[in-house]
């Protein structure tokens, strides 16, 4: 059989088919969110549970709950450059068995010094594991089910977070606790959980290690050959059958030339940045970043303090309180706090709290898999920006109502608009080349990251003091933020090809 040559790379690769291999990098690229998941997310339930042992003051439990999002922001860039230069499957591996030593250690941290650097190691280490998942399961799949694909992993992320909750429930209960004389601690249950916590990152270290290197990747560092022995290897386990019958005999990338090689890191991260900043990208690396700020400063901190509005929102519904909005219930949570609640342990979390946030995150789920199915036959444009419109104007009025059933659908409604963080994340890996694409995710990423800083500071203060003002000014932003998507470039959904060979 006569080979091809000079095949454009898509279509190299949608002639490996779709089978067993892409399962198979699905089921990886979740192993990999669900470890950045456990990890960024544990403080949520770490911090409170080892308060009384470590005797953490509130500010000091502050700076540890802060120190995943601050090591996120400052390693994004730097494992989006190494991607970039030394391949994804290698800096994947490297970045989760890194999160898995830092976390695990954790475990026996003695203070609550040492505890927050460790944490700070382990999300830095982990930081850019979900952009450069995104990234190599999208060099790896063929178009026809790549948007699909990537929005799943979305599904992965909420489902993971809800089922944080659920493992927490049984074990920081646990009344055990073996004392460690040579570390001087107790090894407890909080203790127990977080080595549970980190057991996603060794699974995924183990999985990268056995996994293949992006051959889109390889490709477009001039490793044409090795590309090549990579697509090969996918028909095989997708068809079943000899490398010799790939038709392809050689390929072609078809994006514009990486910049050339330098000497020295921090001149070749310099390198690797600029055609970000400069035409044609300056313009999308722009907007993408405007926008990603907008979702992440007005969506993330509702994200982080979810827990607080919930358990006050549920406390008041329990009381049988009528007439309330979800602001007023809020702000009634806090001044009923003085007779039942003031025997329960400080340091315990609420059960009931945890198991409602279960539920958030499951309904959440399901919007983001219909969505996903959805993007097949809708333009992704159009969905992201109907995702938002709808949350911004839930958003609006979610305050405006004092029947409870209708706050928790407006609610819900509000904050399913996280899943534009999956859709904005597919439209860096549309836009940008290879050569740069793990660089601007993780940079995109990193700017929205480093608003919702800023965003889960502003919320806390307004949720104590101008709640109802908050429910009116993060809203109105996020329809700002619909109002830019109209600039993303658009794209039709895909038409599955046969082809013939």
């Amino acid at each position: 059989m006569s080979k091809l040559e000079r095949v454009p790379f898509e279509e190299a690769l949608n002639l490996t088919g779709y089978g067993k291999f892409n399962f198979l990098t699905c089921l990886l690229s979740g192993s990999v969110i669900m470890g950045m998941c456990f990890e960024l997310f544990s403080v949520s339930y770490l911090v409170p549970a080892n308060a009384c042992e470590l005797g953490t003051t509130s500010s000091q439990q502050g700076l540890m709950a802060g120190m995943p999002l601050l090591g996120v922001i400052a390693t994004s860039h730097i494992w989006g450059y190494l991607a970039d230069t030394r391949g994804r499957k290698k800096i994947l591996c490297i970045s989760m068995s890194l999160s898995f030593l830092a976390g695990a250690c954790a475990t026996i941290s003695p203070d609550w010094i040492t505890f927050g650097i460790l944490k700070l190691l382990s999300s830095g280490s982990v930081a850019g594991s979900f952009a450069l998942a995104f990234t190599l399961l999208s060099e790896c799949n063929p178009e026809a089910k790549r948007n699909t694909l990537l929005l799943l992993t979305g599904t992965v992320f909420f489902c993971c977070a809800g089922v944080m909750a659920v493992i927490a429930i049984p074990v920081l209960p646990l009344k055990f606790s073996y004392y460690v004389s040579a570390l001087d601690i107790h090894f407890n249950s909080w203790r127990l959980l977080n080595l549970i916590f980190c057991l996603p990152c060794a699974i995924s270290t183990c999985g990268l290690f056995f996994a293949l290197e992006s051959p889109k990747y390889l490709l477009s560092v001039g490793k044409e050959d090795e590309a090549l022995e990579v697509l090969k290897t996918i028909f095989v386990i997708n068809n079943k059958k000899s490398r010799e019958e790939y038709p392809v005999k050689s390929l072609a990338l078809n994006e514009d030339d990486a910049p050339e090689a330098v000497k020295g890191f921090w001149a070749s991260l310099v390198v690797q940045t600029t055609p970000l900043f400069k035409p044609p990208l300056l313009r999308n690396t722009i907007l993408l970043s405007i926008i990603f700020v907008i979702t992440y400063l007005c969506l993330h901190p509702y994200v982080i303090w979810m827990p607080y509005i919930v358990d006050g929102f549920m406390r008041s519904v329990e009381r049988g309180e009528t007439g309330l909005t979800l602001c007023q219930r809020i702000e009634a949570a806090q001044y009923h706090n003085t007779t039942m609640d003031e025997v329960v342990d400080k340091c315990a979390l609420n059960d009931f709290a945890m198991t409602m946030i279960f539920g958030v995150y499951m309904i959440l789920a399901v919007i983001n898999t219909i969505v996903s199915i959805l993007v097949n036959y809708v333009r992704k444009k159009t969905l992201l920006i109907t995702v938002q419109v709808m949350c911004g104007v839930a958003g609006l009025v979610v305050n405006n109502t004092s029947l409870w059933y209708l706050t928790a659908i407006f609610f819900i409604i509000f904050i399913s608009g996280i899943i534009n963080f999956s859709f904005l994340v597919t439209f860096s890996v549309d836009i940008f080349p290879t050569y740069v694409k793990a660089m601007a995710v993780c940079l995109t990423l990193m700017v929205g990251r480093g608003s919702a800083v800023v965003g889960v500071n502003i919320l806390k203060a307004m949720l104590n003091t101008n709640c109802d003002v908050s429910f009116y000014v993060f809203p109105s932003v996020i329809l700002v933020g619909a109002a830019l998507q109209l600039l993303l470039p658009g794209q039709k959904p895909k038409q599955r090809k046969c082809l013939e060979t």
